[in-house]
């Protein structure tokens, strides 16, 4: 079995997943060189990598399994009609969840307490100087209550924070041990980013969602908010967001994910009150563990010529699986 990770980096996962496939042959390719490397390939992680019908056409492989959620750069009907399963892995159950809102609440906290002005501060040897915010008594508003947005709202609530939900679904359950302030759909987005401190980004991104914060938004938000994203970069118009934070109407942004990735080290962006991660939200120990668990159960149903596990097609005449 051949398994191509359409990036070179994320190498722990590549590792977790040869702890769990001792007999598999795991590669990695710059993910604008994928087509090169298909010979030989079974299946196909994709990352970021776009997926589309020349690169399924171009290969034999039978399977595109996310290493996570996201599978908007993979062209699902191409694949439907070579006879190629896609499947993800769901955030919760994994440890992913919980990763991803850990690393939101620490973009949180460091611009609360305004991280990289005390590192200047420090290096001019002056104490006392910047001062933070609480995030207690503060407001946020999170777009997305999935299992990461529930895991990152416990996290908050816990912290004495106000929490302002906003889902395409209003009516659809929310962790039973938070207590939402509002609850709004994604058309009143305007009206749920006025009443916010921080405004952080947890959903799943489609494309109906593209640019999702866009001017319109972002100049409707509460004077001297934050912004935080760790769900998927399309959400976040780029342009807009370097605009309001040159305005002041944006006090900071934290993001782990940038359209275009990765961010360029002369993006206008970097030289704004912003943080920037290099897409590491669901990066940990604890999530690789469980993700890799997942992904190679996929792959072995596969060998076996089984459906895999949270598919989104179902494909007629499957190309052929190889024996495991």
């Amino acid at each position: 079995m051949k398994i191509l990770f359409c990036d070179e980096g994320y190498s722990e996962a590549r590792t977790r997943l040869a702890d769990e496939l001792p007999d598999a042959e795991i590669v990695a390719a710059p993910r604008d060189r994928v087509r090169q490397h298909l010979a030989g390939v079974n299946v196909v992680v994709p990352y970021m990598a776009r997926i589309g019908e020349t690169i399924v056409n171009a290969g034999t492989f039978g399977l595109i399994q996310q290493f996570g959620v996201g599978l908007e750069s993979v062209d699902v009907e191409a694949a439907t009609r070579a006879g190629v399963w896609v499947a993800r892995v769901p955030s919760g159950d994994t440890g992913n969840a919980e990763s991803v809102a850990e690393h939101a609440l620490f973009l949180m906290l460091a611009l609360a307490r305004r991280f990289p002005q005390s590192q200047r501060e420090l290096r001019a040897g002056r104490l006392g100087e910047p001062a933070g915010l609480a995030l207690a008594g503060k407001t946020v508003c999170i777009i997305g209550v999935g299992a990461a947005g529930s895991a990152l709202a416990l996290r908050l609530h816990a912290l004495g924070m106000h929490l302002i939900a906003v889902r395409k679904n209003v009516r659809g359950a929310l962790p039973s041990a938070v207590p939402f302030a509002s609850v709004f759909a994604v058309c009143d987005l305007a009206q749920a980013v006025a009443h916010a401190d921080f405004v952080v980004v947890t959903a799943r991104y489609e494309r109906d969602a593209h640019h999702l914060l866009d001017a319109t938004i972002l100049s409707a938000a509460k004077q001297g908010a934050y912004i935080v994203n760790v769900a998927r970069g399309g959400f976040v118009d780029t342009d807009a967001l370097a605009a309001a934070l040159r305005s002041g109407r944006i006090a900071g942004a934290g993001l782990d994910v940038v359209e275009n990735e990765p961010i360029a080290h002369d993006h206008s962006l970097m030289a704004l009150d912003v943080i920037v991660t290099p897409h590491i939200a669901g990066v940990t120990d604890r999530s690789y563990v469980g993700i890799a668990h997942e992904v190679a159960e996929n792959v072995r149903r596969f060998a076996r010529g089984d459906a895999p596990r949270h598919a989104v097609n179902n494909p007629r005449g499957v190309r052929g699986a190889p024996v495991a």
